[in-house]
């Protein structure tokens, strides 16, 4: 049979890093594949966490990440790791050192980042499901992107023991797949529950996250949802006199002095070696005052309790999950920068309450898929990925 690499057609899968577990156990994943993105280490095997200055000062692991083995013990079997933006620090997917992965829904688009790899080889049928992260959206942009499910966890759920970290405080594993059956699958394993038997839940529209899209844009997607949940009136909620755009600004800031503190003295004998766009977010996050991140913390706070009014254990909210389909590959850098920037008035929800977050391939605009997500409370993990498996 031939090799992954040669039958990966959209560079997803690392050269450098190659790797193979082959599971001989029955078990709820039993027969499925997957790959894993460079950030999580694998014994004997480089983790190049998508920089070949970080490939070559660090060394290579000599232990496993723990939910490898889980999920090689349900039935599944590993065939690579996957390409991932440079330390994991943008959401489209574009690397200047190993190249792009190719999105096979949008070939002339961005893939989506920092799981871009772990996307692209779900949506070109390389393998049945793959593991990213997500820490300001890594996994729900790509899947937005590609035109698959993503699925970001509560923050703290599923460990992150043998990964790279970018920021502690809102690093999540995560996982995409063509079929919700098989993300909420993969979700039985690593959160290590049974799917849920729940009472139906309401949904409500997010009106300021909508209220950023084209009017013509928000219909459709309000609609494609609607029908996917079972064409029952969705009503719409507000979060008041608060604005998304201050929002992404503390994420911003919380999020860069967690990076800068993790990883600033490697970054800065390292500057050179960076490509565009990830040399100078970290030089904006080495500028982060004390004072700033004290203020961002006290904002989060308050981000906190503005959704844990609006979700409760039967209460979903619905969103966009980024701002628009992905960007053209020709874009210039300042219209890549605004579509992260823009992007982040949604992703920055999640990421700010440590919600778990899923992504569903709902709606084509321009001939490119853009993906519609549901928003639960902390911990219901589960009901979520039961609820957006279950048939209508």
């Amino acid at each position: 049979m031939p090799t992954i690499f040669e039958r990966d057609i959209v560079n997803a899968f690392c050269k450098e890093a190659p790797i193979e577990i082959i599971s001989d156990d029955s078990g709820p994943l039993s027969g499925l594949t997957f790959g894993v993105k460079d950030v999580f280490d694998i014994a004997n095997v480089p983790t190049g966490f998508g920089s070949p200055a970080w490939l070559n000062t660090h060394p290579i692991p000599s232990k496993t990440a723990p939910f490898i083995s889980s999920l090689v013990d349900a039935g599944a079997s590993l065939v690579g790791k996957t390409h991932t933006d440079e330390l994991t620090y943008s959401i489209l997917g574009i690397n200047a050192h190993y190249g792009t992965p190719i999105n096979t829904a949008a070939p002339d688009r961005a893939p989506g980042g920092s799981s871009s790899g772990s996307a692209a080889a779900v949506a070109a049928k390389l393998v049945d499901f793959a593991i990213g992260s997500d820490t300001g959206g890594s996994v729900r942009t790509p899947a937005s992107f590609c035109g698959i499910y993503g699925f970001r966890p509560t923050h703290g759920r599923i460990s992150l023991e043998n990964a790279r970290p970018l920021a502690k405080s809102f690093d999540t594993l995560g996982w995409f797949a063509r079929d919700p059956e098989i993300l909420l699958r993969v979700g039985e394993t690593l959160l290590n529950e049974t799917r849920a038997t729940k009472s139906k839940p309401s949904y409500f529209f997010l009106k300021e996250a909508f209220d950023l899209l084209p009017a013509n844009v928000a219909e459709q997607a309000k609609e494609a949802i609607a029908l996917r949940l079972g064409n029952s009136p969705i009503s719409t909620v507000s979060i008041g006199n608060h604005d998304l755009q201050e929002w992404a600004e503390t994420f911003r800031i919380l999020q860069g002095a967690e990076i800068w503190k993790e990883h600033g003295e490697w970054a800065k004998e390292h500057f050179n070696e960076m490509g565009p766009g990830i040399k100078e977010r970290f030089e904006a996050a080495s500028l982060i005052t004390e004072e700033q991140r004290k203020a961002a913390l006290l904002k989060k706070i308050q981000v906190i309790s503005i959704l844990d009014q609006l979700l409760t254990e039967n209460t979903y909210l619905i969103l966009p999950t980024v701002i628009d389909i992905a960007p053209r590959l020709n874009s210039t850098p300042g219209e890549l920068d605004a579509f992260r920037k823009n992007s982040f008035k949604l992703l920055c929800i999640a990421g700010l309450c440590g919600l778990p977050q899923v992504t569903l391939p709902l709606l084509t605009v321009e001939h490119a898929p853009f993906g519609v997500s549901i928003l639960a409370k902390q911990n219901m993990d589960m009901p979520l990925l039961s609820e957006i498996s279950a048939p209508k």
